[in-house]
C-alpha cells in the first residue's frame, strides 16, 4: 500500500490508520480480550455452553482445543445428524487456515491470467498483506471505474449471530465506501417475493403463518403442494426448535388427511404417509386450473367471499372457461398437460371445497420458468374455496420453511449489526439470479418488475459469504463469468468451489469459535453463542475480518464505531434488556447472562397459539385492507397489465416452460431433473463433512433418484455410477433405482460441491454430482427475473470409464 493511497482514503489520519491496523491484526483485540479470556479459561476439557446454527441448538464440548462432542438442546423436539456432527464440521480437511492469495495474482496483480482461477496455486500470506491487497484493489477500482464496478455478492445462509452477520457487515463496508452493486431478491423465493405483493400486498413467503396448534386442531385436509417439510423444516432462520416437524407428526397421529402433490414420493410422504399425486414437473398451474374449473363448474365457488375480499375474478374467469383463448381449462385439458387423471382433479375439487382445507405450497414450484404463476394460482384457487382467514383453512407458502407457524413468544426484540444507510447515488441493485448474466454482458438492459435495469461493468467481486459456484445455475457460464473481473475476494471457512475461484481468500472462524448470541425462530429462546475453542489457525470472526479490511481502507473507526465485537454484543443485549423491561419481562445483566452461558426462555402467550393469518382482514376488510391497490386479494393486477410483459400476464395462467416433458427438446433429453433440498446438509453447507456424506452418497458421489422403468431402459442398476448430461454440462452421480418418483423424472439434490475433473476449465465434467452444472440460467420472467433451477431436461447413461477421484472436500495442494 502506498502512502499516497493511505492519505487519500477517507476518515482517518495516517497515525490513526496505522494504530487501528496494528490493533486489528490481533484477533483477540476485536473479540474483547477479557471476555475471550473468560470463555477460554478452565481445564483442557470443558463444556463451553450453548451454540447454535441454522440446523440446531446444542452444547459443544472441547478437549485440548478441539471440539469432541455436540450435545443437542434438550428442548428441541427433532434432533438431526447435522447438529450432532459439528466436530466434523469444524475440524474438516477443507478448512481454510490462513490468508491465501492466488500465486499468479500475487505476482502480477490485476494483470494476472484470470483463467487460472479455479486451478491456480495459492500462496500463504499475512493478514496485513491480504488486507493491503484488498484495500489497494478496492480503492483503485472504485476510483478508476466507479462504485458500480464492484459487486458484493449476497451473503446467503452462513452463520447465526447478532454481531457476526455477514450480510450486515458486507453492507456496512459497502455503504461506507459509497455503495457497491448489490443483489435484490434471493434464490429461495425470487419469483414469489415479487409477485405476491401484487396479489396480497405482502411478500408472504417470510411472513408469520397461522399458528400450528390451529392447523392441528381445525384442518381436515392438509395439502402439501411441491414440498418436503420433513427435510426443509430441519433448518431454520434463526435457530430452529423444529416445531413444524413436531406438528406434522401430530397431524399424522390425529389421522388428518394429508395430500402430497409432487413428482417424487419424497421423504415426507415416506415418513408421514398420506396420499401421493405425481404431476409432471412444472405443470402445477395446469393442475390447479383443472381443479379450479371443476370448483366453478360444480357451483362450489364461494361467491360471497369472491365479491367481498377479491378483485379481478371477472377478468380471470374468461381465461379459465376458455372464452378468451379458445381453450377451456377443463380437467381433461389439464390431464393432457400435467399427467394427473381428470377424475382425480374432479375428486380433489370436491374434497377441498367440502372440508376445512389448507393449501400449503413449497417453494420449489416457483423456482422454475414462469415461477410467478404457481403461487398466484394457488391463492386464486384458495379464494374460490373461500376459506382464507378461517382457522385451518386458506393457503400458505410459509409453513414448510423456517418453522413458520410456530407461535411467537412474548419476548424482547434483540437488535443486531446494522448495514448502515445506503448512500445517495449508490449503484442500482440487480436481481440476484441474474448476476452471471450481468458479469458476462455489461451494458445489457433487462426488464425487471416494471422498470429497466442496465448491467454495470463489474471489475471486482467481493464475496462476503456465499458459495456461488454451487447455488448459481449453469456452471459453465459461471466459470466464464468469474474469469472476467480483475479481482475477486472471498471470505470463507472452507475451501468451497467458490473459494477456489478467488484471488484473495480470508479465513473465517466457525460458530464454535465466535462470541455472539442469537434467538430461536419463535423468539422463545435467547441463546449465548460461546466460543468452545479459540479461532483456529489464523481465522477471524466475521466482524473482525471486515473490521480489519475497513481499517486497511482507512474507515475502521466508522465501521467499528470504536467498539469491539464483544462491546457490540453487550450493547445489543442491553437494548434487548431495556425492551424486556418495557414489556414487563425480566432478564439478567449481561455479565450474568454471559458467565452462566445459559439459554434464556420466554413464555408463549395463549393468544399466539390461536393466531390465524388473514383473520383480521376477513373480520373487517375495510378497516384491515391488504397492501394492494384495491386493498383486496388481486386475481387480476392492473399494475402488471400496464407492464405489458409477454411472459407474465395480468392474471395467473399456464405458460409453457422453456424445458419440460412436453417440449421438443424432451426427445433428446427425456428426463426432467428435480433439484430438491438435501436432507443431510443446508444447501451446500455440511457437504464437506465426511461422516454425513457416508449417510447418503453412492460410491462417494451425490445420489440421483431414477425410476425402475427409466433405469431398466438404460441398463442401470442400483448403486452404479452414472453420467447425467445435457447441452449445458455433465456430472457423475450414484444411481438410486427407486419407485419413489414418476417415470421420466430424476432427482439430484441441490448444493453438492462442484468438483471439476479439469479445474478451472469451462465445461469440465463434475466428478461428484453438482446439480447446477445441468440447470438453466434464465430469468423466470420479465417480472421477477428469478432463478430457474427446476426447469431442466437431462439424459442419463451408465458410466463406463475409469472413475475420477473426488478431491473437492480436501484443501487445495499447498494450502495446508
Amino acid at each position: 500500500m502506498t502512502q499516497s493511497n493511505q492519505n487519500n482514503r477517507p476518515g482517518m489520519s495516517r497515525r490513526q490508520f496505522l494504530g487501528y491496523s496494528a490493533a486489528a491484526g490481533v484477533a483477540t483485540s476485536l473479540l474483547g480480550p477479557s471476555m475471550l479470556g473468560t470463555a477460554m479459561a478452565g481445564s483442557p476439557e470443558m463444556n463451553a455452553g450453548s451454540c447454535a446454527t441454522f440446523w440446531g441448538i446444542f452444547k459443544l464440548q472441547a478437549q485440548n482445543g478441539k471440539i469432541v462432542k455436540s450435545e443437542p438442546f434438550g428442548k428441541d423436539s427433532s434432533v438431526n445428524e447435522m447438529t450432532t456432527n459439528m466436530p466434523g464440521y469444524v475440524h474438516s480437511p477443507a478448512r481454510i487456515k490462513y490468508p491465501m492469495v492466488r500465486k499468479g495474482f500475487l505476482k502480477d496483480g490485476y494483470k494476472s491470467d484470470t483463467s487460472e482461477r479455479g486451478k491456480g496455486e495459492f500462496v500463504r500470506v499475512s493478514w496485513d498483506k491480504a488486507g493491503e491487497l484488498i484495500a489497494d484493489n478496492l480503492y483503485r477500482i472504485t476510483k478508476e471505474y466507479g462504485q458500480d464496478s464492484v459487486y458484493s455478492t449476497p451473503s446467503g445462509w452462513y452463520m447465526l449471530g447478532k454481531v457476526n452477520s455477514a450480510g450486515a457487515c458486507m453492507s456496512r463496508l459497502s455503504n461506507l465506501m459509497g455503495g457497491f452493486v448489490r443483489a435484490v431478491g434471493d434464490y429461495s423465493t425470487g419469483a414469489s417475493q415479487v409477485i405476491m405483493p401484487y396479489v396480497v400486498g405482502n411478500m408472504e413467503v417470510y411472513s408469520q403463518q397461522t399458528s400450528w396448534p390451529v392447523i392441528v386442531e381445525n384442518s381436515d385436509v392438509v395439502v402439501i403442494w411441491g414440498g418436503n417439510p420433513m427435510n426443509t423444516l430441519r433448518i431454520s432462520w434463526p435457530a430452529p426448535t423444529h416445531k413444524g416437524i413436531e406438528s406434522f407428526e401430530e397431524l399424522k397421529k390425529r389421522g388428518k388427511r394429508l395430500i402430497f402433490i409432487d413428482p417424487t414420493r419424497n421423504e415426507s410422504i415416506q415418513e408421514l404417509g398420506g396420499e401421493w399425486i405425481a404431476p409432471r414437473p412444472n405443470t402445477d398451474v395446469a393442475m390447479m386450473l383443472g381443479i379450479a374449473y371443476t370448483v366453478h363448474e360444480k357451483g362450489l365457488t364461494d361467491k360471497s367471499f369472491m365479491e367481498e375480499y377479491t378483485s379481478g375474478f371477472d377478468k380471470f374467469l374468461p381465461y379459465l372457461l376458455g372464452e378468451s383463448d379458445g381453450q377451456p381449462k377443463t380437467p381433461e385439458w389439464a390431464e393432457s398437460v400435467c399427467g394427473v387423471p381428470a377424475k382425480t382433479m374432479r375428486e380433489l375439487a370436491e374434497v377441498f371445497a367440502k372440508n376445512r382445507t389448507i393449501l400449503m405450497s413449497g417453494w420449489g414450484i416457483q423456482r422454475a420458468d414462469h415461477g410467478e404463476q404457481p403461487h398466484w394460482m394457488l391463492v386464486t384457487l384458495a379464494c374460490m374455496l373461500g376459506q382464507i382467514g378461517l382457522p385451518g383453512g386458506g393457503f400458505s407458502i410459509g409453513h414448510l420453511y423456517s418453522n413458520q407457524g410456530t407461535p411467537f413468544a412474548n419476548a424482547p426484540s434483540v437488535p443486531g449489526m446494522s448495514g448502515g444507510k445506503t448512500p445517495e447515488g449508490a449503484p442500482t441493485p440487480i436481481p440476484t439470479a441474474r448476476n452471471i448474466d450481468m458479469l458476462l454482458n455489461p451494458g445489457k438492459i433487462i426488464d425487471y418488475n416494471g422498470r429497466k435495469v442496465k448491467y454495470p461493468d463489474i471489475k471486482m467481486i467481493y464475496n462476503g459469504f456465499a458459495n456461488s459456484h454451487t447455488r448459481q445455475p449453469q456452471r459453465e457460464s459461471a466459470i466464464r463469468a468469474w474469469q472476467k473481473p480483475e479481482c475477486i475476494v472471498v471470505h470463507e471457512m472452507f475451501w468451497t468451489p467458490t473459494a477456489r475461484m478467488a484471488d484473495i481468500v480470508l479465513p473465517i472462524s466457525t460458530p464454535a469459535e465466535c462470541m455472539d448470541m442469537t434467538t430461536s425462530e419463535d423468539g422463545r429462546f435467547l441463546i449465548p453463542l460461546k466460543p468452545a475453542i479459540k479461532p483456529q489457525y489464523e481465522s477471524k470472526p466475521t466482524f473482525d475480518a471486515f473490521a480489519f479490511v475497513a481499517g486497511k481502507l482507512g474507515i475502521g473507526s466508522q465501521f467499528t464505531e470504536g467498539k469491539s465485537g464483544a462491546q457490540w454484543l453487550e450493547s445489543f443485549y442491553n437494548q434487548a434488556m431495556a425492551d424486556a423491561k418495557r414489556k414487563g419481562l425480566t432478564m439478567p445483566a449481561f455479565k450474568e447472562f454471559w458467565d452462566k452461558g445459559e439459554i434464556l426462555e420466554f413464555k408463549v402467550p395463549e393468544s399466539a397459539k390461536t393466531w390465524v393469518r388473514y383473520n383480521e382482514y376477513r373480520e373487517d376488510p375495510l378497516l384491515e385492507p391488504l397492501g394492494t391497490p384495491s386493498g383486496k386479494i388481486e386475481i387480476y393486477s392492473n399494475a402488471i397489465a400496464k407492464m405489458g410483459y409477454d411472459d407474465c400476464k395480468a392474471y395467473p395462467s399456464w405458460i409453457e416452460p422453456t424445458e419440460w416433458l412436453g417440449c421438443e427438446k424432451a426427445k433428446t433429453y427425456p428426463l426432467h431433473l428435480m433439484t430438491s433440498h438435501p436432507r443431510h446438509r443446508l444447501h451446500s453447507q455440511m457437504n464437506h463433512v465426511k461422516a454425513l456424506r457416508k449417510l447418503y452418497t453412492v460410491q462417494g458421489r451425490e445420489p440421483v433418484w431414477i425410476s425402475v422403468e427409466d433405469a431398466k431402459a438404460r441398463g442401470i442398476k442400483d448403486g452404479e455410477v452414472v453420467r447425467i448430461f445435457n447441452d449445458r454440462g455433465a456430472v457423475l452421480a450414484g444411481a438410486m433405482v427407486t419407485d419413489n418418483l414418476r417415470q421420466g423424472v430424476v432427482r439430484l439434490c441441490e448444493g453438492g460441491w462442484y468438483d471439476p475433473i479439469e479445474p478451472g476449465k469451462s465445461g469440465s465434467m463434475c466428478a461428484y454430482g453438482s446439480a447446477n452444472v445441468l440447470t438453466l440460467d434464465k430469468g423466470s420472467s420479465k417480472l421477477a427475473q428469478a432463478v430457474n433451477a427446476n426447469t431442466s431436461l437431462v439424459q442419463i447413461e451408465k458410466y463406463k470409464g475409469k472413475l475420477p477421484e473426488i478431491t473437492v472436500f480436501d484443501a487445495p495442494k499447498g494450502t495446508m
